[in-house]
């Protein structure tokens, strides 16, 4: 029997369970951990049909997606929105806790 790198095993799980990354994704950025944000998309990246592909549909070159997602990285918005479009997602902003009156009470 074969062993499999953790990596490729993360992206087998996120292949066959999509919601499971978005709820991952969804947990690093309440932890604002970005060296644990670039690990989960380079895992994602190959459940998402590998670097060429992702790059291609990011509109980034793949030289550009390894350095963005390289332990290194740091991600301008731009980009990074890019490559969460290509595997189906979008950032979103949500209040972290509900306001007992908006803006224009302020």
């Amino acid at each position: 029997m074969k062993s499999r790198s953790h990596d490729e095993a993360m992206a087998e799980l996120y292949r066959k369970d999509p919601a499971f990354a978005f709820e991952l994704l969804n947990s690093i950025f309440e932890d604002g951990d970005q060296g644990e944000l670039l690990i989960a998309l380079r895992q994602m990246t190959k459940a998402f049909g590998g670097v060429q592909a992702v790059a291609e549909q990011a509109h980034l070159n793949q030289t550009q997606l390894y350095r963005t997602l390289s332990p290194s990285g740091n991600p301008a918005l731009s980009s990074f929105s890019a490559i969460l479009r290509a595997m189906g997602m979008r950032l979103s902003v949500q209040p972290i806790h509900p306001r007992e009156h908006d803006f224009a009470d302020a």
